[in-house]
């Protein structure tokens, strides 16, 4: 396998550690993580992976973190696992938790999709479950893994630069990492199957065209308009917006009723908080509310 822009599996050339490959950085209440393997347009690798999921729970559960930007370095946003980065530390000879597989990495019955479970399909989980919304500054390709990975956040802005790209297809793969749950809900049938089973290329502006984007910027303009609409939810209702992320994810998967239930024991829920309180306030008084994230 060549090592093209599309390719999702990478070989990391520098010997770095795994926090200097998930660079963070706290803000504002804003917490960002970069993916930081430009060399490799970001392919993830299992450690990576777990840094990530880890930094996405911790974002949850700290108050003072009231949203979250991902993105990455150089010309790729993520370019998909990296199928040759090695096994995270931890993790059995097929880079999952269990410890299965023999010691020589012999595959057995049931490896791929328990490495499925608890590597790609939970860190597209942790995007999806994080309390605090999450943003995608897609800086460059974002394919397989990657692609998914930007999809699966709260909002999506790509710089002119970037494109999407189902890359399983070119390798005789089943699209993995949430894909065939996520684009048929942000898309429809008919254009996901056109993405998955050609897997061309899509330019920032007709991903933006299909829906998968919420906005396409210049590429010098994309961290910049990512902090403007982070800090903006970072002055919002936190638990609001939380219940509201829930809701809204929840409600494809749901009928009517659940729905309206779910609705109804969310607004419950919320009119507990400080900021629910507030922004009542604000509007009798006629003055701008002033949210803290409680």
């Amino acid at each position: 396998m060549n090592n093209s822009p599309d390719d999702s599996t990478w070989t990391d050339k520098p010997d770095r550690s795994a926090d200097s490959l998930v660079l963070h950085a706290t803000d504002n209440h804003v917490s960002t993580l970069t993916l930081n393997r430009p060399e490799a347009l970001n392919a993830i690798t299992p450690d990576q992976r777990e840094h990530l999921i880890q930094h996405l729970a911790d974002a949850s559960a700290d108050p003072e973190i009231r949203a979250v930007v991902l993105t990455g370095t150089g010309r790729g946003f993520c370019a998909g696992a990296d199928l040759r980065g090695g096994p995270a530390r931890g993790t059995g000879a097929n880079g999952d938790r269990s410890g299965s597989g023999t010691a020589a990495g012999e595959r057995i019955p049931g490896d791929v999709a328990r490495t499925l479970r608890l590597g790609a399909q939970r860190l597209v989980a942790a995007v999806l479950d994080c309390e605090k919304p999450v943003i995608a500054a897609v800086n460059g390709t974002a394919a397989g893994l990657g692609a998914h990975l930007a999809l699966a956040c709260d909002l999506v802005l790509a710089a002119e630069s970037a494109r999407f790209i189902e890359v399983f297809v070119r390798r005789g793969l089943v699209p993995d990492a949430g894909g065939a749950y996520l684009l048929p809900r942000l898309i429809g049938l008919h254009r996901a199957k056109e993405l998955m089973f050609f897997g061309d290329a899509l330019t920032a502006a007709d991903a933006e065209r299909l829906g998968l984007v919420n906005r396409v910027v210049p590429d010098a303009d994309l961290d910049k308009t990512a902090r403007a609409w982070a800090e903006r939810l970072a002055g919002g209702p936190t638990r609001a917006l939380a219940l509201a992320k829930q809701l809204v994810n929840a409600s494809l998967d749901s009928d009517r009723a659940t729905a309206f239930a779910a609705e109804a024991a969310a607004q419950e829920i919320n009119m507990t908080t400080a900021d629910a309180q507030e922004g009542v306030a604000s509007f009798v008084r006629r003055r701008e509310a002033r949210f803290r994230g409680r």
